[in-house]
């Protein structure tokens, strides 16, 4: 047995860097907190650019796999976010084009996602939760009208909270070309939300 002696409070704490230190060690709960703590972050974007829920979850699958395997051969100064959301933004591309019979635009209900919706203590009145769940479709749909590329950069930005140097990072690009994507995609959005309001 190594030295670990199962999760910890101190888990939650490492950086990711610790723990990217320890599964190449051969830690392999070091890669489960890993996993715990990108599960949903690469679930949420993978949902936000696919629209259906088991796409996302087949890439977020796929994500982790690649990661399990090819992580102890990445360079160490690499950090682990925006890679593991280029890995996510590859594998979303190879389901997009594998599956492109299926239109990009057929979005699922958001009641097949898991909505960040208010606590359950606050109890929020139907009506609210409905007009909640229309406005989250129309925002879905808004951003899958969107090209490809700059998708990818508002959902990396809106729903991963990516910074746009993670993003230029994830996807290959200079920094400056993600942040003109972004601000050239804030008009489209609201265009695209007006006409569905």
């Amino acid at each position: 047995m190594g030295s670990y002696n199962g999760p910890t409070m101190e888990d939650a704490r490492w950086p990711d860097e610790e723990l990217v230190r320890r599964f190449r060690d051969g830690d392999i709960v070091a890669f489960e907190r890993l996993l715990e703590r990108y599960s949903r972050p690469i679930y949420n974007f993978a949902f936000r650019l696919l629209g259906n829920q088991d796409d996302a979850e087949d890439a977020v699958q796929q994500t982790f796999v690649q990661a399990f395997e090819s992580l102890p051969g990445v360079k160490a100064e690499t950090p682990l976010r925006p890679w593991l959301f280029q890995v996510a933004r590859n594998k979303c591309i190879d389901l997009i084009r594998k599956r492109r019979t299926v239109p990009l635009s057929s979005v699922q209900r958001e009641d097949d996602e898991p909505v960040d919706i208010d606590p359950p203590d606050t109890q929020p009145r139907p009506e609210e939760l409905y007009e909640r769940a229309e406005l989250q479709e129309i925002l879905q749909n808004a951003i899958t009208d969107l090209p490809l590329r700059t998708r990818e950069v508002v959902v990396m930005r809106y729903v991963a909270e990516l910074t746009f140097a993670e993003i230029g990072a994830a996807m290959g690009i200079p920094e400056n070309t993600a942040k003109t994507l972004f601000q050239r995609a804030k008009p489209l959005l609201r265009a695209s939300i007006a006409r569905r309001m």
